[in-house]
């Protein structure tokens, strides 16, 4: 089967404000703080009941820090990662009261990790509004020592952990958030192809 007849990758529908909701918690990093300035700018009574987090690591060509400032939420953190960013999101996870809807908005790697969090404490991947900005670089887990490589551009690329070349599929898992990265030498070792630049 090709690579990419695979249909485990997600599809993001979009930024679109859920009218009712009692409280809006939106999560961006870099790119993403666009589509949350398109989907909420115009949108006072949504903004009045919004949380927002936002870190402009990761997809950001640019911090957009005063531009969501500039929005006018109800509360509105900037973290200086998208590591702090997530744990931030757990413990407002952990205080969210019923008929909170939560939004993420950003590169792929990111949604998806804003979405396991949710799923921690119930809420249903499907339900978290997401729309994909930035970046298309990939987090992939390595099948065979199970590491994380952040941040993957091309395939195959070596794993930083174990040292395997892997071909990166598009089997996305959403438990890890991140794709899987296979053996590409397991038949011929040592037979691997030059890296090409998929993902930018």
């Amino acid at each position: 089967m090709p690579v990419s007849d695979i249909k485990s990758r997600p599809v993001y529908a979009g930024l679109k404000i859920d009218e009712t909701a009692r409280r809006h918690l939106v999560a961006a990093e870099g790119e993403g703080a666009l589509a949350v300035v398109e989907a909420f700018g115009a949108a006072p009574r949504a903004l009045a009941r919004m949380t927002l987090l936002y870190a402009p690591g990761g997809s950001a060509g640019r911090d957009r820090a005063a531009t969501l400032a500039a929005l006018g939420a109800d509360t509105f953190y900037v973290m200086p990662s998208t590591q702090t960013l997530l744990v931030r999101l757990n413990v407002l996870l952990g205080d969210a009261v019923m008929g909170t809807r939560l939004y993420a908005a950003g590169a792929e790697d990111f949604i998806g990790q804003a979405t396991a969090a949710g799923a921690a404490f119930g809420v249903s991947p499907g339900s978290v509004v997401a729309e994909r900005r930035g970046s298309l670089a990939r987090r992939v887990q390595c099948v065979h020592c199970k590491g994380i490589i952040e941040n993957v551009t091309v395939s195959p690329v070596v794993c930083v952990h174990c040292g395997v070349p892997l071909l990166v599929r598009d089997h996305y898992s959403r438990r890890l958030a991140a794709f899987q990265g296979v053996s590409i030498d397991a038949e011929t070792p040592g037979v691997v192809p030059p890296a090409e630049e998929l993902f930018k």
